[in-house]
């Protein structure tokens, strides 16, 4: 019996995990759960799956409920469901104390990756990846030792914009932008799907994860969503894992591994599937993935300042203050300002302060403009 606390429970992700547990309470057992502010859909959660009310708690004004309850010894997994980088203190202190972290929150692993590598060996946890894309690559290094690793191949949607010009990109709307084809997200991910952030995110993320080197990372845009990402290994074999999209595959794997639950999620039907395509990303349209590399090969404190930047301008554009245009704007304008390094949790926040500083003044000078 593993017992898991979901931080996140509420969101996207926390809510597709506990229906994973919800059909296998033999081997799992839910001890702990956060949310930002449903508090409603909290306890009523909790009363499901038998938490006490002091194991359930809102974080939104307590941020120290985060690593409290990943630091509980009762945990042995903490499923890190957490929306941005409010989620490194919980990523940091499941590590310390020797927990599996199945990691949904990809900008505390970006914004703190020295920093988290150095914590995860001092506790010797361990990283189990909840992104499907990254999910699909813990899957199929599988296949082959690192040595015989040529290439990590990331797929991404495109978005709902795959295709269009700068110029239509200059009048979409944030209702436009929250359209994804593929996948049923939260706002702000889904956001960052529109301006390929959330890939370039990734990039990162499978750098840190992996310790595979940037010129040795690729994304490709796949439309159908179906393969999820690939590795190309030294003598040009390259293993893939496909799937239908559906969230619950990966979270049941991180749970769980190595072993995988004996349920099919996201089964494809062969005779439904008529192509699988691929193209190069436009990156003079999105922009934002370009970014992502030059910070992640720039290392030190860049992660931090593109993910603490995007999150201020995610929020402007949801907001109505900016355009869509100006999220990539408002990142390169804090990545230009400059960067240092990282060496413990102190530089990563005080990385984070100066982004979301310089991106607040970057959109409040477009917000006077407009």
């Amino acid at each position: 019996m593993r017992r898991i606390a979901v931080l996140g429970s509420t969101g996207s992700i926390g809510t597709q995990a506990l229906d994973v547990v919800r059909s296998h309470r033999d081997e799992y057992e839910v001890v702990a759960l956060a949310a930002a502010r449903n508090g409603e859909l909290l306890h009523a959660q909790a009363a499901e799956f038998g938490v006490p009310l002091d194991s359930a708690r809102l974080c939104a004004d307590t941020p120290q409920v985060l690593p409290e309850l990943a630091s509980l010894p009762e945990v042995d997994v903490v499923l890190n469901a957490v929306v941005g980088f409010a989620g490194l203190p919980a990523t940091l202190a499941a590590l310390e104390h020797g927990k599996r972290l199945a990691l949904a929150n990809k900008e505390s692993l970006i914004a703190g990756g020295p920093v988290v590598a150095a914590v995860r060996d001092r506790g010797a946890g361990e990283i189990v990846p909840v992104d499907s894309e990254h999910s699909a690559l813990y899957q199929c290094l599988r296949a082959g030792d690192a040595t015989e690793v040529n290439k990590l191949v990331l797929t991404a949607s495109g978005g709902p914009f795959r295709g269009y010009s700068r110029e239509q990109l200059a009048a979409v709307t944030v209702s436009d932008a929250l359209q994804h084809p593929t996948w049923d997200m939260g706002a702000k991910i889904t956001i960052d799907s529109s301006t390929l952030m959330n890939k370039g995110l990734e990039v990162i993320e499978a750098h840190e994860l992996f310790g595979t080197p940037f010129e040795r990372i690729e994304v490709v845009v796949h439309p159908q969503s179906v393969i999820h990402s690939m590795v190309e290994f030294v003598d040009g074999a390259t293993i893939a894992q496909l799937s239908m999209p559906d969230m619950r595959l990966p979270i049941g794997l991180a749970l769980g591994a190595p072993a995988r639950l004996p349920e099919a999620f996201g089964a494809i039907d062969w005779t439904e599937v008529s192509q699988l395509t691929f193209e190069a990303p436009d990156l003079d349209a999105f922009p934002c993935l370009r970014l992502a590399f030059e910070a992640g090969r720039a290392g030190g404190s860049a992660p931090a300042v593109l993910s603490g930047a995007n999150e201020v301008a995610v929020a402007a554009f949801l907001d109505g203050r900016i355009p869509w245009t100006a999220i990539a704007a408002v990142n390169a304008e804090a990545l230009d300002a400059g960067t240092g390094n990282v060496h413990d949790v102190t530089d990563v926040l005080e990385a984070d302060r100066v982004a979301r500083e310089r991106a607040t003044v970057a959109v409040e000078r477009l917000d006077r403009a407009a």
